[in-house]
């Protein structure tokens, strides 16, 4: 199973989620097709440019939980001062996408951010 993990900010675009993940994607040498799902951590639920992105790329939206979020903490590739003191976690989008993708996740390559979002994506044995 492949995840495209997404933290943001709130209110953003669909377009500029889209960017972020199109470079992550180019990053890994993966193609949009190749993506399963797309994750977020829970409290991103209502956040109505990450649903519109699930909607277009026609994939699911994973709804990651804090707990589910900071077991794979661990096993993130990039860290960020301020999502650790707010989040609690490294990185919103490597920690949403490892707990995403399942048993024996990891990522493809260190996070893409953005001046809004940052994007990871995930490979492991699903949920």
């Amino acid at each position: 199973m492949m995840v495209a993990g997404i933290g943001c900010r709130k209110g953003v675009t669909p377009d500029a989620i889209g960017e972020a993940i199109a470079t992550a994607l180019e990053r890994c040498s993966v193609s949009c097709s190749q993506i399963d799902a797309l994750a977020t951590e829970s409290a991103k639920s209502s956040e109505e440019g990450i649903i519109a992105t699930a909607e277009t790329m026609a994939v699911p939206l994973v709804f990651v939980s804090h707990s589910e979020m900071t077991l794979v903490a661990g096993h993130a590739l990039t860290s960020s001062p301020r999502v650790i003191a707010i989040k609690g976690v490294p990185s919103v989008a490597e920690t949403a996408a490892l707990a995403a993708a399942g048993r024996s996740a990891r990522l493809l390559a260190p996070r893409v951010a953005t001046k809004t979002v940052t994007c990871a994506i995930a490979v492991g044995e699903g949920r």
